[in-house]
């Protein structure tokens, strides 16, 4: 048996004559043990927080998109696009046509983003998961419908149950304002609401609105074969990274080729380094929970000063008595950390289960009740390593003293 982490053990477990070092060596344990379970927790949140977010954007963002890296449109009856299009996995193409245009519903009236879309785009994304109201249509024989984003339909104070249609205003590309008559500078149309929909996003709730892409083509002036983007799903069980680095290879570097991380990397970039700022703040509470392991190292030399001189008259050298201390903050330390690691688990299944900890206490505020959790391995793996490098190299501290009153006495 190794002999210094034999009497570590024995100084770890045994009662010590002063109970301070008893209670300062619990205070150590149950610090380390505290952040260790916070550092989980956090990060937890943080993933289920992110999920979340995914998941909303995973109902509306298709699974690939495609744009041009210059210009507006672009024209994708061509035979790279057939090439492209007809790559392995792909199973549904959608067309969709975006640009700025002025809704406007009786007095109100609000500056959206119109997105002009095929009828494949109910396809690909989950639109009847996102309605709110009504239902997704865009056209019925010669009548237009437009779909909502809440927010819109909120600053309209316009719903699926109204007769009177939406008028929609679009500024004439490549046309001079003619100060006498100002109108005749917008291309002006007319679409009734069949739907209001949320993505519990301000960028798509409060700005986007879907219409037929025949009628934004008609708006916008541009040809039957030109759109801003192609959203594309794939096949089950289809390789998203393959078939986009296929599709962008064919393709070439004018066009810009994204899953629906790529098509939100702004959103997801923000979250993660929301994480990883929160989860630094906690790694500074942890330097102040083992600070307590170098309090409870140093009074326990103290007590044990008497046992290392008899150690020594025993034939201990003094690097097994450095090392009998060293192991003893050591154990503290990894106790600590597994205890924490427990206790973290434990509450995020808890919280996974039975929703303990409420987002707040009027429940249509939010789209959901409580925090979200989802634990992942990695993390646990990333706050294990880091709170036992920060612990042990705390733990050297009161060693090395130990070694210079050693080479003293």
């Amino acid at each position: 048996m190794n002999f210094p982490l034999f009497i570590a053990k024995r100084y770890l477990f045994s009662k010590k004559s002063h109970n301070a070092i008893n209670v300062i060596s619990f205070i150590s344990v149950c610090g380390i043990a505290v952040a260790t379970m916070a550092m989980i927790c956090m990060l937890s949140v943080f993933n289920g927080f992110g999920g979340l977010v995914e998941g909303m954007f995973n109902s509306f963002d298709p699974q690939l998109k495609i744009t041009v890296k210059q210009g507006k449109v672009f024209n994708y009856h061509t035979p790279e696009f057939d090439k492209a299009l007809s790559v392995e996995g792909v199973n549904i193409v959608s067309e969709t046509l975006e640009d700025n245009a002025l809704y406007k519903f009786g007095d109100n009236q609000v500056a959206v983003l119109l997105k002009g879309v095929s009828e494949e785009f109910k396809l690909i994304t989950d639109m009847d998961k996102l309605l709110l109201d009504g239902k997704f249509l865009l056209n019925e024989d010669v009548v237009n419908y437009t779909i909502l984003g809440s927010g819109i339909a909120m600053s309209l104070a316009a719903s699926p149950d109204f007769v009177d249609p939406i008028e929609i205003y679009v500024p004439k590309r490549n046309s001079s304002v003619n100060m006498v008559n100002p109108a005749s500078a917008f291309t002006i149309d007319y679409a009734f609401v069949s739907g209001v929909f949320s993505v519990n996003q301000p960028e798509y709730d409060e700005q986007m609105a879907i219409i037929p892409i025949a009628l934004a083509r008609k708006l916008f002036r541009y040809d039957n074969n030109e759109v801003s983007a192609l959203e594309l799903s794939l096949k089950e069980g289809a390789s998203v990274e393959k078939v986009e680095k296929n599709i962008q290879d064919i393709l070439g570097d004018s066009y810009l080729v994204e899953n629906r991380f790529e098509q939100q990397k702004e959103s997801f970039r923000m979250l993660q380094i929301e994480k990883w700022v929160t989860f630094l703040i906690f790694g500074l509470i942890l330097l102040i929970a083992v600070f307590n392991v170098i309090g409870s190292l140093t009074m326990l030399i103290v007590e044990k000063k008497e046992d290392m001189m008899s150690l020594r008259n025993m034939g201990a050298s003094d690097k097994q008595l450095t090392q009998i201390f060293k192991y003893e903050g050591w154990l503290i330390c990894l106790t600590g950390i597994v205890v924490g690691i427990i206790l973290g688990l434990i509450i995020c299944l808890l919280q996974q289960h039975f929703g303990l900890l409420k987002l707040g206490s009027d429940p249509s505020v939010y789209i959901i009740d409580s925090y979200p959790v989802i634990v992942k391995f990695t993390d646990i793996l990333i706050v294990f390593f880091v709170v036992t490098v920060v612990s042990f190299l705390t733990v050297l501290y009161p060693i090395n003293n130990l070694k210079k009153k050693l080479k003293n006495i």
